[in-house]
């Protein structure tokens, strides 16, 4: 007889994604788990079988050949993840057409034009700083919102041609996708805003092109017979903009909050045994930015150590379980520990559907985190770390905000935790 474990309904607000991952590591290296309005599925939580899955042809992205209940109807519009399969782009497709989808982007994250952006993402970072500085001695300000965010927000909307003026509704509509706590009127309002508005966008730059990455989305293929549709291009951008700006936030965030939390790490930091390259992987692998990554569907039936994954059942990756696997990193696994030789992590993806991104990423925090610490070395949070309060939802692991004292000149560097006063905000 077939084990079929009892579903771990998913928290939809992520207050404690990490006990929640050793809830569903309780059922083996996959879980079945119960995801909003009542739509099963399965988890990967085991590092090992997410590196054999990701790379199985017998898992599919592609929602509109492989996912049963999405083709027939019964995920409706105003499903709380309704954008995931919604989106048209590399990461909803399956064989060649995701290496067609694939190929234009990869062009705009080559090595050698992630190298070229150095000096650009320091002049970002240095603006940023600049920013912040302007907070008088002792007043509270949020990191998240105005450095985590701020960086790679600019740097994604600049490649892109975003306007000045669009930025912001157009990252929020992007955004409400990694909400798993959305109502379902949000969520039928979600799809069709951030479609509508990519459209508007895209329907512009025909009008009106650039030296920018969205140009030459558009004219990519045009020779050859492989452009992509305005589906596509919507889905790519939405894609993009969403994953380029997201995850280097919540990186950002994380590390920092892990450094002011532990400041026995941040000593080793400082004394040369560990490197900034130590925090990123570290805080990728203990913290990844990206909890759960929805979806996949099982082309076949799939059988792991007893469990069958039905034909057609959705998977999500749980990219914040696999990185704190003890069958990798033994005892310690949930440790935020700079030291670990062993610091390895699927928070980029695996295989053909490796984060295209995942240089320019590691870029940023190389240059935003030394550059932060330097600046302002008696950096504290305001709040004790038990008081943060979670991101809101099941896909993402960060903070909804992290409340800073960037100085304190009354007390310097002796106390890592300040108590709040009032808090300034900048526009």
């Amino acid at each position: 007889m077939e084990n079929r474990p009892c579903p771990v309904i998913l928290d939809i607000t992520g207050k404690d994604v990490h006990a929640e991952a050793v809830r569903l590591r309780e059922q083996g290296s996959v879980a079945r788990v119960e995801l909003p309005q009542g739509v099963m599925g399965w988890v990967i939580v085991g590092y090992d079988l997410a590196t054999k899955l990701l790379t199985d042809p017998g898992v599919s992205k592609d929602p509109r050949q492989h996912w049963p209940a999405y083709i027939n109807g019964d995920i409706r519009p105003d499903w709380p993840l309704a954008s995931w399969p919604a989106m048209d782009n590399m990461t909803t497709a399956y064989g060649s057409d995701h290496t067609r989808l694939r190929k234009p982007v990869m062009k705009a994250f080559t090595p050698r034009r992630v190298r070229d952006m150095k000096t650009y993402i320091e002049r970002t970072v240095a603006s940023l700083l600049d920013d912040m500085a302007a907070f008088p001695p002792g007043e509270i300000l949020d990191l998240k919102k105005h450095f985590s965010y701020r960086l790679p927000a600019a740097i994604m909307c600049d490649l892109f041609g975003i306007p000045e003026e669009s930025r912001a509704d157009m990252l929020r509509r992007i955004g409400v996708a990694t909400d798993s706590s959305i109502t379902p009127e949000e969520a039928k309002a979600a799809v069709r805003m951030w479609t509508g508005l990519l459209q508007q966008f895209i329907d512009a730059k025909r009008q009106t092109p650039g030296d920018d990455l969205t140009s030459d989305l558009i004219m990519a293929g045009k020779d050859d017979g492989t452009a992509l549709s305005d589906p596509e291009l919507i889905g790519t951008l939405f894609l993009v903009l969403g994953a380029g700006s997201e995850t280097v936030m919540n990186l950002i965030t994380n590390a920092v909050y892990k450094l002011i939390v532990h400041p026995e790490q941040r000593a080793l930091l400082e004394g040369g045994q560990v490197t900034w390259d130590d925090v990123i992987e570290e805080t990728l692998r203990a913290e990844s930015p990206t909890n759960m990554l929805p979806l996949r569907y099982a082309v076949e039936d799939i059988e792991i150590d007893g469990v069958t994954i039905p034909k057609g059942d959705p998977i999500l990756v749980g990219l914040g379980a696999i990185g704190r696997d003890p069958a990798i990193h033994g005892d310690t696994a949930g440790e935020w520990d700079l030291t670990r030789a062993d610091k390895s992590h699927l928070s980029f993806g695996y295989g053909t559907h490796h984060c295209l991104g995942a240089p320019l990423a590691r870029l940023e925090a190389q240059i935003a985190l030394p550059a932060l610490f330097v600046r302002f070395p008696e950096i504290a949070l305001v709040v004790e770390p038990g008081e943060l309060m979670p991101q809101g939802t099941f896909i993402m692991n960060g903070f909804k905000t992290m409340p800073v004292r960037l100085r304190d000149p009354a007390q310097g560097r002796r106390s890592q935790i300040a108590r709040p006063s009032k808090v300034r905000t900048l526009v």
